[in-house]
């Protein structure tokens, strides 16, 4: 069964990121992911450098995963 903790670290080895958070139950998981690589980029360009980061685990391994992107300025204001 996949751990979150492995997909974590699948997508902050694939990509620089400044925070992971992954959660789940082995086959629907959800993200949170911050990195400075989504500036600039739509939803769907930004989900695809988290799927090519995680690479043939996405067909294989992993059923589901909703995630959800931030640039590191975005974050900050969705913290606020």
């Amino acid at each position: 069964m996949v751990q979150a903790d492995s997909i974590k670290h699948s997508i902050e080895t694939g990509m620089a990121c400044d925070l992971v958070q992954v959660a789940g139950d082995g086959e629907h998981f959800e993200a949170i992911i911050v990195s400075a690589a989504f500036a600039g980029k739509n939803r769907v360009q930004q989900h695809q450098l988290v799927y090519r980061a995680l690479g043939d685990r996405m067909k294989a391994e992993i059923h589901a995963l909703s995630m959800k992107t931030y640039t590191p300025e975005q974050w900050a204001e969705a913290r606020r």
